[in-house]
């Protein structure tokens, strides 16, 4: 602020005062030169009327005059006598003034007789007093003077006039030798009063000429003298600014002048102009307290404060101000000093204190010399010294490495070079007791680098030691049973092989896969499913002990390893033990469930060397044993290899017969019972491979089903479907109802119902003509979505049958939907008729059911007369079987709809209606 006042030690005022003077002085000059040049001007413009009132007076006078010798009129001699004693009162009045004696009333007098205008009077006589020695005023007074004889003449003819008059009228001719010895004179005035005008005029203009000239050099050297003056005086000033304004901007504070009366800004520098976002001439007359916002008031005279700025951020300031003058005005210099750092580092000072007595971790703070000098209260609480406690204690007291070996010396050798050193220890509590602990150490040095003192952070890291544990544990265990899972079983045979090749021993690996798992999932809830997971891992868990490990590696497909063991007749017989648990009843919420498993068995080295390929041999093995007898199990043997390739060609086979078309559809027909007609045909899935031939249904599916195919055969399915109805339709064929199996996977989704409507909508079939079969199993699993997509479809008019009936984990609630149409009972039931009389009690109950239920019953497998006749007199209204038709190519069953041709085709059998 002092450096700043030194460059300005007068106010600006003070240093334009003698400019301002200059400035004045030359006006008044130019004023005062204006204002001689007017007056004369006056002075003319009065000596042009006196010239103008004599010329009139001279020329009336004449004619006055000539008027009077003409015919006597004493009017007219009167009047000659008036002009003529105007133009002597002008002429002794331009005498006495010319002589410089004269008296200025007889002057004003004479003046007033010669008819001269009172503001021409001092014109003049300014003129005729100090101008006749001028050019042209000269020659103007001396042709003046000139024509006072031939005026004093004229009077001199008057008087003649006059008197000759007083004797009577004069004679003709003297009358006009007088009138012409008058024109003659007044030939002698005109060139004069003419001349005497034309000087006077020049005069006036040389006159204004001289005055334009005298004004216009005075005026100019009167400016360039103040020019001169000023360029100097400006020079120092600007050079004065410049030093000031270098100053004012480049410090770096903000520099604010204030209006001491009113508080508003004058002025601010380049800093200030920064700090709140404007140009000058925005901040300029704001008031300041708009931007500055005091926060305390320190004994020393400055303030803290927020400074307002861009977009309303807060800068913290310290401001110093100081009271100036500008002229007579006070204003107040105020000074901004940006104190956020400072504001920041005691928010940092402040926050770490805070931080470490509020932070989890426990903090240590010790000298050079490693003994303690602070701790923070989580210290405190993770191990309960007190800051007494720990006085005069060194570090290393306190902890130990995890083998219970002090700290060595290469940690601080570690933290001397690289300033930090991190591991895991054990710290000691009060109590005596220890916990892990993860310690981070650093050194804090000064300005030459050496240590004054050490920070250590502490983490109680108990919970994450057994956290870790419980994710180990998870990484190798599968989350549903606790067994372990496939990772950590591979684990554990690599470790069995290795050990058995090394010792020459045996190894087994068992595979163990449920039967007809998926009926559960489908007839009850995943959830029931997960906990018969569970309830069979309790129980192979259980039956296997110590001896082995048991995993499970898939949905329902469990997995045993047998360590040196000794001969194949120790896996048979935990093969055995575990089809007997396996098998008995499992109590599951309120159900009671029944289950088998297959099992596959694997040994090292017999059968595999590795573990990848004992795992996939005793898979094998299990999937021979499912095929050929369920509820037991198998060893492996070379041939089962060859059926596992077969069934992954199989798999890769199947997408390509999608893409290929090799897929076919067969038709059975369903038949009215009593009259044989057909009325429905069910279409039926058929693989033609190129190279196998026909693949069975049976071996395919379930595949698709695992593949995630069986939706896009659905699809295919019943797209052709269709297209074989419209065939028929547009042959002419009576009409038929179509039956179509569809799966659980496609029956439950969203858009189901809209697809079958644009499959209709697309051949223009009446939605009455198809039936969608679906099993009770996918039913049950599907719920409530089952029940609106049911629903849904009876309102579209496609009848829904019931597939397999009874054959599954049932429950009649189901039926009760009025959406079901069709119940076809299993073949199961139909084979032991008639004798049987179970099945035949179990079928005459469920066309009870139907009838009550109004639902239409199908029977299928029908293959002997005696069935058909059976199922006709329990009330069954329509059959299957082969003792009508097997499966068919479209063309037959045109054949057998045609007319003339039916009944020569030993495809249909056809049973008459008993005689009644």
């Amino acid at each position: 602020m002092d450096l700043i006042r030194s460059t300005s030690p007068r106010p600006l005022s003070q240093r334009l005062r003698p400019l301002a003077y200059g400035l004045v002085a030359v006006i008044g000059l130019i004023l005062a030169l204006t204002w001689g040049a007017l007056q004369v001007q006056v002075t003319l413009a009065g000596f042009l009327n006196g010239e103008s009132v004599w010329s009139k007076a001279q020329k009336q006078a004449v004619v006055d005059l000539l008027g009077y010798a003409e015919n006597g009129e004493a009017t007219r001699l009167a009047a000659f006598h008036e002009s003529y004693q105007l133009l002597r009162s002008d002429g002794w009045a331009r005498d006495a003034i010319a002589s410089g004696h004269y008296d200025r009333t007889q002057v004003h007098e004479a003046f007033q007789r010669g008819k001269i205008l009172a503001q021409s009077e001092p014109g003049m006589i300014f003129m005729l007093r100090y101008c006749t020695g001028a050019p042209h005023m000269r020659e103007a007074v001396s042709l003046w003077r000139e024509a006072d004889r031939p005026l004093s003449r004229l009077n001199d003819v008057a008087g003649e006039l006059q008197d000759a008059y007083a004797g009577g009228r004069p004679e003709h001719a003297w009358l006009q030798w007088q009138m012409d010895r008058i024109n003659g004179l007044n030939r002698e005035l005109e060139p004069l009063t003419n001349d005497f005008s034309l000087e006077v005029a020049q005069g006036a203009i040389w006159l204004g000429r001289v005055l334009f000239i005298g004004v216009f050099l005075t005026a100019c050297a009167a400016s360039l003298i103040w020019m001169r003056t000023a360029r100097r005086i400006l020079i120092r000033i600007r050079g004065t600014e410049e030093r000031y304004s270098v100053l004012f901007n480049s410090a770096a504070d903000a520099i604010l002048m204030v209006d001491e009366d009113s508080g508003r800004i004058l002025d601010a520098n380049r800093t200030a102009l920064q700090w709140t976002g404007r140009d000058v001439d925005h901040l300029a007359g704001e008031q300041l307290s708009s931007f500055f916002n005091p926060l305390l008031h320190r004994a020393d005279g400055a303030v803290t404060g927020e400074l307002k700025g861009p977009d309303e951020e807060l800068r913290p300031v310290e401001m110093r101000s100081s009271v100036t003058h500008w002229g007579t005005k006070s204003v107040r210099q105020s000074i901004m000093r940006d104190i956020t750092e400072r504001v920041n580092l005691e928010q940092q000072r402040r926050i770490a204190s805070e931080a470490l007595a509020s932070i989890a971790e426990g903090v240590i703070i010790a000298d050079a010399d490693r003994r303690v000098a602070r701790v923070n209260a989580a210290h405190i609480r993770m191990t309960g010294f007190t800051v007494q406690a720990l006085q005069g204690l060194r570090f290393d007291d306190l902890r130990c490495l995890a083998d219970g070996s002090l700290l060595p010396e290469s940690v601080w050798d570690t933290i001397e070079s690289e300033g930090n050193w991190v591991g895991e220890v054990r710290s000691r509590r009060m109590d005596g007791t220890s916990y892990p602990e993860l310690l981070s150490i650093s050194a804090i040095r000064n300005a030459e680098g050496e240590v004054q003192h050490y920070v250590a952070v502490i983490n109680n890291i108990s919970a994450a030691k057994a956290n870790e544990q419980r994710l180990q544990y998870m990484a190798a265990h599968d989350t549903l049973t606790g067994l372990a899972n496939r990772a950590e079983f591979e684990r554990r045979c690599v470790q069995a092989v290795t050990a058995a090749e090394r010792d020459r021993g045996m190894a087994a690996v068992v595979f163990i896969d449920l039967d007809a798992f998926k009926a559960v999932n489908d007839s009850y809830t995943h959830a029931i499913g997960d906990h018969l997971l569970v309830k069979v891992a309790e129980r192979i868990a259980y039956e296997l002990g110590d001896k082995g490990v048991a995993g499970r590696i898939g949905g329902d497909e469990f997995t045993v390893l047998i360590p040196a063991m000794h001969s194949r007749e120790q896996a048979s017989a935990l093969a055995g033990r575990l089809l007997t648990v396996l098998s008995a009843p499992f109590a599951v919420g309120d159900y009671e469930l029944a289950l088998s498993a297959s099992i596959g068995i694997a040994c090292f080295p017999l059968d595999g060397t590795d573990v990848p390929t004992l795992i996939t041999n005793a898979d094998a093995a299990m999937y021979a044993a499912k095929t050929e007898e369920r509820n037991a199990f198998r060893f492996y043997s070379p041939r089962m290899q060859a059926d596992a390739r077969r069934r992954i060609a199989l798999a890769s086979e199947l997408r390509k017969a999608l893409a290929d078309n090799e897929f076919r559809l067969m038709y059975q027909p369903t038949v009215e019972m009593r009259t044989g007609r057909i009325v429905a045909v069910e279409a039926l899935l058929r693989w033609f491979h190129p190279q196998r031939g026909l693949i069975s249904p049976g071996e395919f599916i379930p595949m698709a089903e695992k593949l995630g195919l069986i939706r896009r055969i659905d699809q295919w399915v019943l797209q052709a479907a269709c297209e074989q109805m419209y065939e028929w339709d547009s042959t002419g064929l009576p009409p038929l109802r179509m039956a179509v199996n569809v799966s659980a996977n496609w029956f439950g989704q969203a858009n189901f119902v809209d697809e079958i409507r644009m499959l209709l909508e697309a051949r223009r079939l009446s939605p009455a003509r198809l039936m969608l079969e679906i099993t009770e199993g996918a039913i049950l699993r599907l719920g409530e979505e089952m029940e609106r997509t049911l629903h849904a479809l009876h309102a579209l008019g496609v009848s829904v049958a019931i597939d397999d009936f009874g054959t599954g984990y049932s429950s009649m609630s189901y039926l009760k939907m009025r959406a079901i149409d069709y119940l076809k009972i299993d073949q199961s039931f139909v084979a032991g008729l008639p004798d049987d009389g179970s099945d035949g009690a179990i079928i005459e109950a469920m066309l009870t059911l139907c009838r009550r239920l109004d639902i239409s019953p199908i029977a299928e497998g029908i293959e002997t007369e005696e069935q058909h006749r059976f199922l006709l007199r329990a009330g069954c209204v329509e059959g299957q079987g082969f003792l009508y038709s097997r499966p068919v190519e479209p063309a037959v069953i045109a054949q057998l709809l045609t007319p003339g041709r039916r009944q020569g085709n030993s495809h249909l059998r056809l049973v008459p209606p008993e005689a009644s």
